[in-house]
């Protein structure tokens, strides 16, 4: 194909959003961000790390082939859907066991369409052109623009359990690769993404807890145990994956702890000997409460694994 992968733009985290009409305002969808190339009867999908999801979303590279245009790359973010319309992560790493959900590609921007590169068009210019590419397919969906003021929009997806608000300037170029001030998101519940350097096993080659952590630029730093979110399937799973990976060292810079902290957080010398270490690899995605005082994760829960994030990506997000 002659279409080149492109990183895509992120969005700077925020606490609050940006008010105004030089904004404008889109559901953050829980999902994998995704390119969709497609040039004439050729289709690809690539994570924003560029791995090749193709043959993981057979209905979206249909629905792609469908599209009416003969060369375009689409910005969006691959999704699960419950019958109630919610977005699932879950669903989404375990497909069949969740064969009621439907996989979706909701999307928000248009970089590439039929020879013309738009990404130094205004973001309206690029939206405006969205609908005529996508057409109503029930699988490839516009994301669309959310009205009302910045506070109706955070209680209205807060109460659809919708992850968070993404406000982009309406005049906003397409920036590969940036993390731009004029895109922003704002995160309804706490989760982000953790590298996994570890386990807690349980029993005859099982898993009772992950050991999760993130890089400080240079190294790894632990950031607690992750024990909910695990059905049966699941650990079997994860135990499955993470045992080729095994190391002999911790790779986590700031273990051991002094001791396992006032919520049983912190991981001591003495109980480093139970655990099993991992190349720190797999990404998870993980929900939590809050952030303790002594900067562990209270009340974690596992996710999914992220296919689109690269482990040395992965930050303490504020």
């Amino acid at each position: 194909m002659g279409l080149r992968f492109v990183i895509p733009m992120a969005a700077q985290p925020v606490k609050a959003l940006p008010e105004g009409k030089a904004w404008l305002y889109e559901p953050k969808l829980d999902g994998y961000r995704g390119l969709l190339l497609k040039e004439g009867r050729q289709i690809r999908i690539l994570s924003r790390n560029e791995k090749d999801l193709t043959p993981m979303y057979p209905g979206i590279a249909a629905a792609g082939l469908r599209l009416s245009v003969q060369q375009a790359v689409i910005d969006g973010e691959i999704v699960a859907l419950a019958e109630d319309g919610r977005p699932s992560f879950q669903a989404l790493q375990h497909r069949s066991s969740h064969p009621r959900h439907l996989i979706v590609f909701y999307a928000f921007d248009l970089l590439h369409l039929d020879g013309r590169d738009l990404m130094g068009a205004p973001l309206l210019e690029r939206r405006a052109q969205l609908p005529k590419v996508i057409g109503h397919d029930v699988t490839i969906r516009l994301s669309r623009d959310l009205p009302g003021s910045t506070g109706e929009i955070v209680r209205a997806l807060r109460a659809a359990g919708i992850e968070g608000v993404v406000a982009k300037r309406k005049d906003s170029t397409y920036q590969p690769g940036e993390r731009s001030d004029a895109w922003v998101k704002l995160k309804l519940e706490r989760q982000q993404e953790f590298v996994i350097g570890g386990y807690r096993p349980e029993g005859a080659g099982g898993l009772d807890a992950l050991l999760v952590g993130y890089y400080d630029e240079v190294t790894l730093q632990f950031a607690g145990k992750v024990r909910a979110g695990f059905t049966p399937h699941i650990r079997r799973d994860m135990a499955g994956r993470l045992k080729p990976l095994a190391i002999g060292e911790c790779p986590f810079a700031n273990l051991p702890d002094a001791s396992s902290g006032r919520w049983g957080g912190g991981i001591t010398a003495d109980q480093m000997q139970a655990m099993r270490w991992t190349r720190p690899e797999l990404v998870a995605q993980v929900r939590f409460t809050e952030w303790t005082a002594d900067s562990r994760l209270r009340h974690a829960a596992f996710l999914g694994l992220r296919v689109d994030k690269a482990a040395r990506e992965v930050r303490r997000e504020s």
